[in-house]
């Protein structure tokens, strides 16, 4: 399958009434707001910053963007949020990422779905790895696939999340791929990427699927192989030399972009003004620098060509979640 170009409970309410009260100064102020649906220091607070950090260092806003925090729900807070109390405010825009869209996929954001917002665009992604120790027995994707094919329940893969989560679908398209079931997979459930290669070194899962921006810092240290690349094209710089999994024949790409979304009933206007801000802020290149410090690949799709977009891969994500039997 390829994904390219592949509860709400109300439990927080003194984390809401600090964002009501925030969200409304901001907007009464004329200033633009930004909200990672998340506590501080993770990838939904960079995607906020990216676009505040972008947008003042370019001067495309005169004031700087204030970031807020709307933790809950792995982002169905702050979803609903948007659609029951600021639909329409044009100075809110709202980090997500495909982590988001398979949320969206599996129903967890609450009784809104993916056409309940005004999907703005995206500015960076990162792509999904395979990932392996150095001395592992597999050089290659294919050696590895092989071995799965024969006998899933003998590798153990692990990574960030749990059954369902993006991590989790990585490994679960690699299965497909080779003609295997995803629930016939052994899969490990860890807090994070670093937890994962922890494991990983000590021996206790043998395949990771992580992103590639999280490897980095251990590509030369000798102590990890990538197998592949979940991306559509081979990256640069210091991951020249890892293939994708494309090239080496198994069509499975897992893009995990970075980008914003709207209230729905936002004007034509105001959305259309924010697409052209997108738009010229990626082609500056300042910012191609500050996007790649945060690890980030190329990747600009704004206006109608995100939204169709994230709207298509939510419903792949359904699809595959009704597959591999997470949802009827």
């Amino acid at each position: 399958m390829k994904l390219n170009s592949t509860l709400l409970r109300w439990s927080a309410p003194l984390v809401m009434g600090a964002a009501l009260v925030s969200g409304n100064a901001v907007a009464q102020a004329g200033a633009t707001e930004c909200i990672a649906p998340a506590k501080p220091g993770g990838g939904y607070d960079l995607t906020c910053r990216l676009a505040a950090n972008g947008l003042q260092d370019t001067q495309l806003i005169s004031r700087p963007m204030m970031v807020s925090y709307m933790p809950g729900g792995i982002g169905a807070v702050a979803y609903n949020h948007v659609n029951g109390v600021r639909k329409a405010d044009p100075n809110l825009i709202v980090a997500a990422s495909t982590g988001a869209a398979v949320n969206l996929a599996l129903g967890k954001l609450g009784k809104y779905d993916a056409s309940e917002v005004r999907w703005l665009g995206a500015l960076g992604v990162d792509y999904g790895a395979i990932v392996v120790k150095a001395d592992a027995p597999w050089q290659n994707l294919d050696e590895l696939m092989k071995d799965l094919h024969k006998n899933p329940s003998s590798i153990v893969f692990g990574a960030g999340g749990t059954v369902g989560s993006q991590d989790w679908m990585k490994a679960a398209l690699v299965a497909k791929a080779t003609g295997v079931s995803p629930r016939a997979l052994r899969y490990v459930a860890f807090e994070g990427g670093g937890e994962s290669l922890a494991a990983l070194l000590g021996g206790h899962i043998k395949v990771f699927t992580g992103d590639l921006s999280e490897l980095r810092p251990h590509l030369d240290s000798g102590k990890v192989r990538v197998l592949a690349a979940l991306a559509d094209k081979r990256a640069e710089g210091p991951y020249a030399d890892i293939p994708t999994a494309i090239e080496q024949g198994y069509d499975v790409e897992w893009p995990i972009w970075r980008g914003y979304y709207m209230g729905p009933n936002v004007s034509d206007e105001a959305y259309n003004a924010w697409v052209e801000r997108f738009t010229e802020l990626s082609e500056r290149e300042q910012f191609a620098e500050l996007r790649e410090a945060r690890g980030l690949f190329p990747m600009t799709l704004v206006g109608d060509e995100f939204d169709t977009y994230v709207k298509k891969q939510v419903a792949q994500f359904k699809q595959l979640a009704k597959e591999v039997g997470l949802m009827k």
